[in-house]
């Protein structure tokens, strides 16, 4: 099993533990193998980017890790304690910011802080508040949802995940239907927003570049079944421009290797 990275102190004290997970999927036509023998340690802090194309399971490892699907073998652990449902320190921020319509963008992150029920309600306020200023909309808190672009709307989505706290925040390709202009200003917020908090991140996503910029480490996923194929550190300094040189460099060499594991299971 992979250990978490080192630092000049030493190693990380590891906030998740994959071990050995496997995961298939049976309809009346057919069996598919999600996931076969899957180990990995993310460590407190880090920020690591599960990539893949679609059907290596990457989804369906984050799935595992929150709770909301159990594997057939292995477990995870997080913190030291193993996972066997949704969790109060493991929240999950979608591609849809599914946003409760009939609330503005205040309310939609106190109904977040509804998992915090030690917090008083003049607390939970102070909080919402500090979460939209992070995110740069304490200026639209009380807009109507339906009034908010795509890429605000994924803010809302961002400080109401983060709003409660939690240990972990598991990523689901949340900007995988923006434009690419918004996704580039949501790559420089989410690098200030990750800075300031330090939270335990993993983010799915078939986009090279989008993990390049985003991750300490990328873990390549093949197909068919999934597997975990490499592990890529990344050394960059942050903030990371996604259209600089030196990522687009470190992208080409993992795009090839993507390419790789996709031809490898295509001709199996």
């Amino acid at each position: 099993m992979e250990t978490a990275p080192h630092t000049s102190s030493g190693i990380r004290p590891a906030k998740l533990v994959i071990e050995g997970v496997s995961k298939r999927f049976t309809s009346q036509r057919n069996m598919v193998q999600a996931l076969d023998n899957v180990s990995l340690s993310v460590a407190e802090g880090e920020f690591v980017c599960l990539l893949g194309p679609s059907g290596c399971g990457k989804s369906t490892l984050l799935n595992i890790v929150a709770g909301l699907t159990r594997p057939d073998r292995g477990r995870v652990l997080a913190d030291g304690r193993p996972v066997e449902g949704p969790g109060q320190d493991r929240l999950v921020m979608f591609q849809e910011s599914a946003l409760f319509p009939w609330l503005d963008a205040f309310g939609n992150v106190m109904f977040g802080l509804k998992l915090k029920p030690d917090l008083t309600n003049r607390e939970r306020r102070r909080i919402a508040d500090e979460y939209l200023d992070l995110v740069g909309l304490g200026t639209f808190k009380h807009a109507p949802i339906h009034e908010l672009s795509g890429g605000m709307k994924q803010r809302v989505a961002l400080a109401r995940a983060l709003a409660p706290d939690p240990h972990v925040l598991l990523m689901d390709e949340p900007f995988g239907a923006l434009d690419a202009m918004t996704r580039d200003q949501l790559y420089d917020d989410i690098q200030r927003i990750w800075g300031e908090s330090r939270k335990t991140i993993v983010f799915v996503t078939h986009n090279v570049r989008e993990a390049v910029c985003l991750g300490d480490r990328i873990v390549l996923m093949s197909p068919s079944p999934g597997r975990i194929a490499q592990v890529f550190g990344i050394p960059l300094p942050r903030p990371r421009d996604i259209n600089s040189p030196e990522l687009a460099s470190y992208a080409s060499r993992i795009a090839a290797a993507l390419k790789g594991t996709t031809n490898g299971a295509a001709s199996e």
